[in-house]
C-alpha cells in the first residue's frame, strides 16, 4: 500500500508565539513528533506533501477575511513552515515525493491538485498532521472519507488547536464517526 504524510498548516501564523492566529504552546509542542514523521517517511521513500494555506492582503473574496485576523499572506513570515519543520523542509523540497501545495480552503483537497496526485500515484493511506485539528485536519480528513479514503491516519501527537475542546471533539469524530485510526 502506497502511503503519505500530510504536514497542514505548521506555519509561523498557526503555531508561533507572534502567529497571527497561534495555537501557540499546543502547536509548538508539536514540532518533534512531525520533524520524527517527516524524517521517517522520507527514510522510507514515502510521499510527503507539505500543504499550507495561502491569503492576500485584504482579499474582499475570501471567506476567511471576515472570520479570522490576515493570516499566511503570501510571501512573508507567517506563511513560512515552523522553525526546524521548515530547515527540514528546505533540505528536501526538491526530492520526487516531496510536494508543496498551497490551498485557499480549510481541506487539503478543496482547490487543490492532490486527488489526481494522489490517484496519479496510487497513493491509499493519508497519514494527517498539522494545525488546526479542528478545522483544517478535521475538514481535510472529511473529505477524505467522502472521496473513499479509508486508510487515514491522524497522528495525536501531530495535531494540535487553540480550542481544546474543538480538538477532544475532533479527535473523537475521526474514530467513531468516520472509522479513522488515531495514533500516538
Amino acid at each position: 500500500m502506497t502511503k503519505a504524510l500530510f504536514v497542514i498548516d505548521y506555519t509561523n501564523d498557526f503555531v508561533a508565539t507572534d502567529g497571527a492566529l497561534t495555537c501557540g504552546q499546543p502547536g509548538q509542542t508539536l514540532e518533534k513528533p512531525i520533524y520524527n514523521l517527516i524524517k521517517k517517511f522520507h527514510d522510507e521513500d514515502d510521499y510527503i506533501f507539505f500543504i499550507n494555506d495561502l491569503h492576500y492582503v485584504d482579499d474582499p473574496n475570501h471567506p476567511e477575511t471576515q472570520l479570522f485576523p490576515p493570516h499566511n499572506i503570501l510571501d512573508t513570515y507567517g506563511r513560512e513552515l515552523y522553525a526546524s519543520i521548515q530547515v527540514l523542509f528546505d533540505e528536501i523540497k526538491n526530492q520526487q515525493k516531496v510536494f508543496n501545495l498551497a490551498k485557499t480552503r480549510y481541506s487539503i483537497f478543496a482547490g487543490t491538485a492532490l486527488q489526481q496526485l494522489l490517484t496519479e500515484r496510487n497513493i491509499s493511506e493519508l497519514h494527517l498532521v498539522g494545525v488546526c485539528t479542528d478545522i483544517c485536519i478535521l475538514h481535510s480528513a472529511m473529505d477524505a472519507y467522502n472521496l473513499g479514503y479509508k486508510n487515514t491516519i491522524i497522528h495525536k501527537s501531530g495535531v494540535a488547536s487553540f480550542n481544546k475542546q474543538g480538538h477532544d471533539w475532533a479527535l473523537q469524530h475521526f474514530t467513531n464517526s468516520l472509522g479513522f485510526k488515531v495514533h500516538d
